[in-house]
């Protein structure tokens, strides 16, 4: 599918802080992760999986063609670090799945059969319930 020892030798990351609470720990230690891959610029992919990448993934790139994605959920630098590369790889991996073509079936006879008859035996009973008509 895709070498990914090549795609982990690409990615750039870089170390900001994080939001949110924690005190003067969140103030003083950067332990968010800002993880960068220029899919364009990339020779982990064959042409065709550039371009299924770039269609599927177009609204998370930027002008460019770069791959950002953040993470900050825990407090260390080297857990967010993992995270992050285990979401990239998990994103690619499932942006380059082929889809398999659903081949439409037919209906049998006696499913269409039965529906009708059914249909039948409702109006029939909605038919029963009105008042019968004198003239």
């Amino acid at each position: 599918m895709f070498n990914e020892d090549i795609v982990l030798k690409e990615l750039v990351f870089k170390a900001i802080r994080s939001s949110g609470s924690g005190g003067q720990h969140v103030n003083k230690v950067s332990s968010k992760i800002e993880l960068t891959f220029n899919l364009k610029e990339s020779f982990a992919f064959t042409e065709d999986q550039k371009a299924r990448l770039l269609n599927k993934l177009g609204h998370r790139l930027t002008k460019d063609g770069v791959l950002i994605l953040q993470c900050g959920e825990s407090r260390s630098q080297h857990k967010n670090k993992e995270l992050a590369i285990k979401r990239f790889l998990d994103l690619i991996r499932l942006n380059l799945e082929i889809q398999k073509k659903r081949i439409p079936t037919k209906i049998p006879k006696a499913v269409i059969k039965k529906r009708l008859k059914d249909k039948r035996v409702r109006s029939d009973k909605k038919l029963n319930r009105k008042k019968p008509n004198t003239d």
